[in-house]
């Protein structure tokens, strides 16, 4: 259309060019209901009920289900208008508050107590290992004394038995063995006077035959064995029944004779008179 044409130049008569802000708004609100002079005006009262829900919102959140009454009731006293609406917002904010869909409530849940005993996290702690106890070793009883004599000769004399039992020597060999120990040294083990060496080592009583040493006085020099070998009880009651089965025969002879075969002395039968109490100790350590 031509803009110099007179119809468009020319605004229609019913409606005025332009419209004031108040005739607007009094136009909005005879649309739905008319201004009331005795009312607030709306805009006032809406930003006053928004406030209050908003009030009460936060009241709910921090205060719950008890706080939401004395909201809605102040509400219901302030506000004769929206107050239904007000009241339904309250409400419903009340009930999910209830119903647990409030993530803010004072009356929060106990958090769960953790099950007693170790996390599983934990590392177990080490078991302490037992301390191994080592039994200390018991001695055998000493052997009572037997046909006069005394603990210590008692003693040797269960040394030479307990080898002679080793080697599974029979026992008229154990007799012998025991008769030539008493004749020799009277069951004690001897050092030396002539061997200062033979004093170093656990002795009984000192002689001066030579150099002859020990329970069966049995001389290093002649073979039988070092000093301090000899002056051992067992090792040297060994080494005279690994003499006397050297013997051809010395079952069959008498114990002097068996004795005087190993020992070959100046006085061949002096053994004899040990026999009998010779056999006695046998037989009480064998018992």
């Amino acid at each position: 259309m031509h803009p110099d044409d007179d119809i468009d130049q020319k605004l229609p008569p019913q409606q005025p060019v332009s419209q004031s802000a108040d005739g607007a708004s009094s136009e909005r609100i005879g649309r739905h209901r008319a201004a009331d002079p005795a009312r607030p005006g709306i805009r006032a009262r809406l930003g006053g009920t928004r406030l209050r829900v908003a009030l009460a919102t936060g009241l709910t959140c921090c205060l719950g289900a008890t706080a939401v009454a004395v909201a809605v009731a102040a509400v219901r006293e302030t506000d004769e208008g929206p107050r239904a609406q007000v009241a339904e917002a309250v409400a419903d904010r009340a009930r999910l508050v209830e119903e647990g869909a409030a993530s803010r409530s004072l009356a929060r849940s106990p958090s769960p107590t953790p099950p007693a005993g170790p996390s599983p996290s934990a590392k177990p702690s080490a078991t302490p290992k037992p301390k191994k106890t080592t039994a200390k070793p018991t001695r055998p009883p000493r052997p009572k004394p037997v046909a006069g004599l005394t603990q210590a000769q008692m003693d040797n004399a269960k040394a030479i038995v307990d080898v002679g039992v080793e080697m599974k020597i029979p026992r008229k060999g154990l007799v012998v063995a025991v008769a030539t120990a008493m004749q020799e040294s009277t069951l004690l083990n001897y050092a030396s006077g002539v061997l200062p060496e033979s004093q170093n080592h656990p002795h009984q009583a000192i002689g001066w035959d030579h150099d002859s040493v020990g329970l069966f006085q049995q001389r290093p020099s002649s073979g039988w064995g070092s000093v301090r070998d000899l002056m051992r009880p067992a090792y040297a009651a060994r080494a005279f029944y690994k003499a006397l089965l050297q013997v051809p025969g010395w079952q069959q002879m008498s114990v002097t004779l068996a004795a005087q075969a190993v020992q070959v002395s100046a006085y061949p039968y002096a053994y004899a008179q040990h026999e009998q109490r010779a056999d006695t100790i046998v037989a009480a350590l064998l018992s």
